[in-house]
């Protein structure tokens, strides 16, 4: 695994490649049809939609109404990708993912776009730190964080083939560049960044590149830190998780979203079956959204690389 992690932001943004990759994808293969509660603009697949009414359907700001719809396609033998912002995309037709979309067996991709603070000056109603909790209670559903545009571009066909509920959570923006491009992925495998004894440090998404830049410190304080890329939030990579909680200790999940029902809590569920560890996580602790640029919000929330190691420094055994 190449990892080209400099600290830079990636030159490419989430909302270039879904622009560019979506129609693609529909192009390719009649199976495919995409869904939008009128927010093509906001993800660049407006001109598209336009040009191919009858691939790319906007279902107007009609969320629930939007998976029924999908549903029905997946039942007929489609593919749906719909998308929509994060909260509208989880907590808002929750019920038709849930029942017409996973208890009917039926197969759709929902796009969440601007999860947790990169929502920014949208504000807490367009700030979703509880969506990863609620798609973590249905049965069978697969909840993907990538952390930059190359590991989406090796997994997103795969995860549109998936079987089932599917939930991409995906900034419009970029994050920080982590992968090489062509590098390849595998859903539910979790992907080792840097190999430490001290303590082991879980992250995703928006919080991969902030969790590397956070062991570079650690590093000058004498903790050594495994990074690890844990971007399939489920089904949850238990085997990686046990290996390196053994190894270390220690571990501290980073995540952009809320720990009550988030990654801590994958993880920690796995841990205190099998590996009781010393914990502690970097996520927004049971609080709502507010409007303001990512920083600010990175800092209100406590999800800065400051934070990454204030955690890892508090579950630690020094000698």
């Amino acid at each position: 695994m190449k990892v080209i992690y400099d600290g830079s932001a990636d030159s490419r943004t989430f909302k270039e490649f879904l622009s560019t990759d979506i129609p693609k994808l529909l192009d390719e293969n009649p199976d495919y049809i995409y869904l939008d509660a009128d927010l093509m603009s906001c993800i660049g697949t407006a001109k598209y939609g336009k040009a191919h009414p009858d691939r790319a359907i906007n279902c107007g700001i009609a969320e629930a109404n939007m998976v029924g719809i999908a549903c029905g396609l997946s039942a007929a033998g489609f593919k749906p990708i719909c998308h929509t912002f994060g909260p509208f995309a989880s907590r808002r037709c929750y019920d038709q993912v849930f029942l017409s979309g996973a208890y009917a067996h039926n197969s759709i991709t929902m796009i969440g776009s601007d999860p947790g603070v990169t929502a920014a000056m949208n504000g807490g109603t367009h700030m979703p730190f509880e969506d990863v909790a609620l798609y973590r209670a249905i049965p069978g559903a697969t909840i993907v964080d990538p952390a930059d545009t190359a590991q989406l571009a090796a997994i997103f066909q795969d995860l549109v083939d998936r079987e089932g509920v599917k939930y991409l959570r995906v900034n419009r923006k970029s994050n920080d560049r982590v992968y090489a491009d062509g590098e390849k992925f595998e859903i539910g495998k979790g992907v080792v960044l840097r190999e430490g004894a001290d303590v082991t440090i879980i992250a995703s998404g928006f919080m991969v590149g902030r969790a590397i830049k956070a062991a570079d410190l650690l590093k000058k304080q004498g903790i050594d830190a495994t990074v690890i890329d844990m971007f399939t939030i489920k089904p949850l990579d238990e085997e990686l998780v046990l290996k390196y909680a053994e190894k270390t200790g220690a571990v501290v999940t980073v995540e952009n979203h809320n720990a009550i029902g988030g990654l801590y809590s994958a993880v920690a569920d796995v841990l205190a079956a099998k590996c009781p560890t010393r914990m502690a996580r970097v996520a927004v602790e049971d609080e709502f959204g507010e409007v303001g640029p990512v920083d600010y919000l990175a800092e209100r929330f406590g999800l800065t690389t400051e934070h990454i190691v204030e955690a890892a420094e508090s579950v630690v055994v020094r000698e």
